[in-house]
């Protein structure tokens, strides 16, 4: 039993010492065991080619097209004379249609055309106001009031800017030219042939003062080619705005043309504009001041002043606007605008001219006038963005006080779709029936009315 019990013991160490060197061997082969070779990495693929640069022709490609055309009724009731011994209407179709370029390498290019037709009989002259010379539309229009939108097809812009950076841009060509609210320079849109200038211009911004030059060697004014003017004039208008309640500007407007010397003038001014909130009412205001002579001795000698200003109040919808204009006269010439949008300032109704065609009277105006706007929030899916105004103006003759008469006018804009408005716009001007000995007389009393479509794509 016990040699048994020997056994027993002696096979269990046995059998103990085996498992303990088996258990070794297996740690030493797993220890021995090479290591996985590391997966190939993925073969690097080779960088894309960098995106080919648009080429001139592809951002010629990539532009704009340029397309509006604005049909309108224009109706004037005049005083009867000898000569004018109807009343004038006038159907026409203004067309434009160009092309925008995109931008390359900071240019753009631009061309337009204009093309104007009148629909129906031609009952209205074309002339340039205060003209004695007969209609250019024919001698045989004089029986009818002036409605200038002659018919003519010519190229309306064409012209390349260049920005090199946000401070500076250069346009070269045939171009609109808008300063300001255009009291001295503008597009006289209202007109369906659009004034534009042959002209190199420059604008520039240096943190809050940006300005505008540029030199102006042809006026493309708005009787087709028949009154266009030759030009060698500068302009030069600069506005430095500290604050949204205060912005100063500085003007000088040198104007020469080679083929309308009545026309030529320097004219040099000020303005201060602004707005602010006075708890519910938006404030704005404007003062201007401008002094006008001769330039270059292309008329006789003259010292003309010009001042203007008014005040604006809106509450909501709504807004009242009190304005003062004096344009001074000597009795043979008065204070002129030539490039101006004169249409906009006044009276619509354009009584007042001046020779050599310019809206102005030679004994000077004072226009005090008042004017009440109004924005609906009038929305329709095919009628919306109303907007109504309606205006009062009272004449006076500048150099002498006398009374000239008054003017009311009232206008409805709306949209009809994004593209395409709608216009209703009236004009009635009132002469004074005598004047006092040594003022002039006013120009004949008159009405006139507009409808108006424009589709702009």
């Amino acid at each position: 039993m016990k040699r048994t019990k020997t056994r027993l013991a002696l096979g269990t160490g046995v059998a103990a010492l085996l498992w303990a060197g088996l258990a070794q061997a297996q740690a030493v082969d797993s220890s021995a065991a090479p290591e996985p070779e590391p997966e190939m990495e993925a073969a690097a693929e080779p960088p894309l080619p960098p995106p080919a640069q648009p080429t001139l022709s592809d951002q010629i490609a990539a532009g704009r097209l340029l397309l509006e055309v604005r049909a309108r009724y224009e109706g004037v009731d005049q005083t009867k004379t000898a000569s004018l011994r109807d009343q004038g209407q006038a159907f026409t179709v203004r067309t434009r249609l160009g092309w925008e370029t995109a931008d390359f390498k900071g240019f753009k290019g631009l061309i337009e055309f204009e093309d104007v037709r009148q629909i129906g009989p031609e009952h209205f002259a074309v002339n340039v106001p205060g003209a004695a010379t007969p209609p250019l539309n024919g001698a045989d229009k004089a029986r009818y009031p002036i409605v200038n939108d002659p018919d003519v097809t010519e190229l309306n812009r064409a012209q390349l800017t260049w920005t090199p950076s946000a401070a500076l841009q250069v346009t070269a060509g045939r171009q609109r030219i808008l300063l300001d609210d255009q009291r001295f320079v503008g597009n006289v849109g209202w007109r369906q042939d659009e004034q534009t200038f042959d002209s190199v211009r420059a604008d520039f911004a240096l943190g809050r003062v940006k300005g505008t030059y540029a030199y102006v060697t042809h006026i493309n004014r708005i009787l087709g080619e028949m009154k266009d003017w030759d030009s060698d004039s500068h302009l030069l208008n600069v506005t430095w705005s500290p604050a949204e309640a205060l912005r100063l500007q500085g003007f000088v407007y040198a104007l020469d043309f080679g083929n309308s010397a009545i026309n030529s003038s320097i004219t040099k001014g000020a303005k201060a504009s602004g707005k602010t909130w006075l708890g519910l009412y938006q404030v704005a205001y404007n003062a201007t001041y401008a002094v006008q002579s001769e330039y270059r001795g292309n008329t006789p000698a003259f010292d003309l002043a010009y001042v203007g200003a008014d005040l604006a109040g809106t509450f909501d919808i709504y807004t009242v606007k009190l304005a003062y204009e004096s344009l001074e006269g000597n009795g043979t010439r008065g204070f002129t605008t030539p490039l101006a949008t004169v249409h906009a300032f006044q009276g619509w109704s354009d009584a007042f001219v001046s020779a050599g065609g310019n809206k102005s009277f030679a004994d000077g105006i004072e226009d005090k006038n008042i004017s009440f706007n109004v924005k609906p929030r009038f929305k329709r899916t095919y009628l919306f963005n109303t907007d109504l105004i309606v205006r009062y103006h009272d004449f006076d003759d500048q150099r002498t006080g006398a009374d000239l008469g008054s003017e009311w006018n009232a206008q409805l804009t709306a949209a009809i779709t994004p593209k395409l408005s709608i216009a209703l716009k009236y004009a009635d001007f009132r002469r004074e029936a005598t004047v006092p000995a040594g003022t002039l007389a006013p120009p004949a009393s008159r009405s006139k009315a507009w409808l108006t479509l424009e589709y702009k794509l």
